[in-house]
């Protein structure tokens, strides 16, 4: 990296750590630490709270999700927009209301002591190992760029993260995720720019958006109901509305933030516009990897995203195998290149017949590059067994360094890292909110000063960043980052979200049915997830939250009407 670009990344995230530090000098009471001072308006709450859910592996996993697969990812958010107006119209009203620190206080009132204990655990343990890819997921970039050990890396962002947090408590995570916002949605359209204009001058941006349509790329909706598929239309609408619900409605790192508002108005005006937003933005980043795709296809790319794998095998006996595997890689691109052009002609034509051979010429050479890529990854694995061959998540990232002017690679890993940072932040603001108001103040010590509690929030933020990074070194490369957050908490967010619902709108049932509903609600689904990780049944894991959420609410029922719950006499 040049001297320009790291100046241009550190003094953009020097300076927003240095503007949250200084905006938050005056947080001197538990209150204002957990909550801030209940002053943020829309616009505030609204990039905050999306700030909060786009971490860095969005922004370094989703353009290798479209690269790899298309568009069809965006079907996840398709659920948002409604939930949000759910929780508008259903849920915010309740917590202003109460005036609660967490989601989690409301079930003690509502049920009882355990379980609110329970739920306030079950976020704990999934947004506590959540906070640890948020971490891991830039931390593997920056190490391969800079060749620094990966946990050395770890330890650098996550002690950074931890400080100005530690330091401010939720208005630090609040006023810092505004700047960063901007600089994130800036850099990714930036980067879509560029990707236009570096396409072969003979290559016009409609012809890259038909050539990414007739290779598949652009397949944004999928009405066919599959619970095998991961996204569709009907994974979106459902699973991904119940997951919404859940995560923005009883997620404390989301919760804090709107919590955070200056009305009740002001928090709804945040949350609806997130809704609107968030889809077009995350439109706009795996369209970026469809731009990305179209530009390799037209610029040699790697055998292997990896670089680092790639170097490992170099003055190995596997050396020579490897260049053999890129000889015939680099002789595939020059026909690949030469058939997108021959399409482009198709196209220009409408030649239906021609469009059609070409289509299934390209699937063929697709078909053939994969095999290679394979080939690739089985050396790699036979040199290195333990190495992580998965490499969609070096796509884009290896766009960045190899092809972006100078000042400009900086500016796209300072998006990377600001998405890090603010994600990361808002994770262990909540998770020590939810410890010290939840379990420590409530269960623990339940009789001391506000000194005392503010403290324990600010040890609590250390404690967890910690927890954070013993994971994130520990964790290893999924099938993809993006997907591996949503599935952790597609594990627990099914039940969190029901023991709420129950709370809500089923007011007859009492806490003991509910508590005994939510725990073979969750083991259900753990079951349901372990079998399909072994390939026993076949159920994409947006549906887990559907069925968590539709078990307990069911059990919890059927429980208080028969009485199976109450103690014994």
């Amino acid at each position: 990296m040049s001297t320009l670009d790291w100046l241009v990344m550190l003094s953009t995230l020097l300076g927003i750590v240095a503007y949250g530090v200084w905006k938050t000098r005056k947080v001197d009471n538990v209150q204002s630490y957990l909550l801030g001072d209940r002053d943020l308006p829309w616009w505030t709450i609204g990039l905050s709270v999306m700030a909060t859910q786009a971490s860095a592996i969005t922004f370094l996993s989703t353009p290798g999700q479209a690269y790899e697969d298309g568009m069809r990812f965006v079907q996840f958010y398709f659920g948002l927009p409604i939930a949000m107006v759910i929780l508008c119209v259903f849920v915010l009203p309740i917590y202003y209301r109460l005036k609660v620190y967490t989601a989690y206080e409301y079930l003690e009132g509502r049920f009882d002591l355990r379980t609110r204990t329970l739920t306030a655990v079950l976020f704990l343990i999934q947004r506590g190992l959540a906070a640890g890819l948020t971490i891991y997921a830039p931390a593997i970039i920056l190490s391969s760029i800079l060749e620094w050990p990966l946990r050395l890396t770890i330890l650098c962002i996550g002690v950074l993260v931890i400080f100005y947090t530690m330091l401010g408590g939720t208005k630090a995570v609040s006023v810092t995720q505004k700047q960063q916002m901007i600089v994130i949605l800036s850099g990714m359209f930036i980067a879509a720019m560029i990707l236009i204009f570096k396409l072969p001058a003979d290559v016009s941006f409609g012809d890259a958006v038909g050539v990414a349509g007739k290779m598949g790329k652009l397949n944004v909706v999928d009405f066919e109901f599959d619970l095998s598929t991961r996204y569709n239309f009907w994974s979106g609408m459902l699973g991904g509305v119940f997951l919404f619900l859940s995560y923005f409605g009883t997620d404390q790192s989301q919760v804090q933030r709107y919590l955070s508002g200056k009305s009740l108005t002001e928090s709804r005006l945040g949350l609806l516009f997130n809704g609107l937003l968030k889809v077009p933005m995350q439109f706009l980043v795996l369209f970026v990897g469809v731009l990305v795709f179209v530009f390799f296809q037209f610029q040699q790319p790697p055998i292997h995203f990896n670089s680092a794998n790639l170097e490992k095998l170099e003055g190995t006996a596997y050396e020579s195998e490897l260049k053999q595997l890129q000889s015939q890689h680099n002789t595939l691109f020059i026909t690949q290149e030469q058939e997108v052009k021959t399409l482009m002609q198709a196209l220009e034509t409408n030649n239906e017949t021609a469009i059609e051979r070409s289509q299934n010429r390209l699937a063929e050479l697709r078909d053939t590059d994969n095999e290679l890529r394979m080939a690739t990854d089985t050396l790699i694995l036979q040199a290195y067994p333990a190495a992580k061959v998965k490499d969609t998540d070096y796509v884009f990232i290896t766009f960045v360094t190899e092809y972006l002017p100078i000042g400009l690679v900086g500016l796209l890993l300072a998006v990377i890292f600001s998405a890090a940072m603010s994600s990361t932040a808002s994770e262990l603001s909540a998770l020590a909110t939810t410890t010290v108001v939840d379990l420590y103040r409530r269960s623990w010590r339940t009789d001391k000063d506000d000194l005392h509690y503010l403290k324990a929030s600010k040890a609590f933020t250390a404690v967890w960043g910690g927890v954070a990074l013993v994971f994130a070194s520990t964790a290893n490369l999924f099938e993809n980052l993006i997907q591996a957050v949503n599935i952790v908490g597609s594990l627990f967010y099914g039940t969190i979200l029901g023991i709420f619902l129950v709370a809500f709108f089923m007011k007859k049932v009492g806490g003991r049915a509910v508590f005994y509903a939510a725990l073979i609600g969750e083991a259900v689904v753990l079951v349901i997830f372990t079998l399909n990780t072994y390939g026993i049944i076949e159920i994409a894991y947006l549906w887990l939250n559907l069925i968590g959420c539709t078990l307990v609410m069911v059990l919890a029922w059927v429980l208080e009407q028969t009485g199976a719950a109450e103690p014994a006499p």
